[in-house]
């Protein structure tokens, strides 16, 4: 037993259980809530079309202006939202790494 409770203050700054489980809870909450972010990021940069025309250049392939428009406030929107959730996907770990110092729960 005695050694039991050694490993888990090596493992978590909390001195007693009900800080640990506490610790532990926020800390499983952080990272899940940085994973989806991290997903929703990477599926947003996916989806996201290129900047390059590509082949298209070769063909002479014409866009209305309608058609440039309605694609540039989608890939605004993509953007934005990207960008949303890398800006949330940094706060997430920089608190995260905050709640890591042993001063806060201790």
């Amino acid at each position: 037993m005695d050694r039991v409770l050694m490993l888990i203050n090596l493992l978590a700054p909390a001195k007693d259980a009900a800080t640990y489980a506490t610790y532990r809870t926020i800390s499983i909450v952080f990272v899940i809530a940085m994973f989806v972010a991290a997903i929703a990021a990477i599926v947003l940069v996916l989806i996201q079309p290129g900047n390059s025309d590509g082949i298209d250049a070769l063909g002479g392939s014409s866009e209305t202006f309608f058609g440039k428009n309605k694609g540039k406030s989608t890939e605004a929107t993509l953007k934005k939202w990207s960008v949303v959730c890398l800006v949330v996907l940094a706060v997430l770990a920089i608190v995260f790494y905050i709640l890591q110092i042993d001063a806060i729960w201790a």
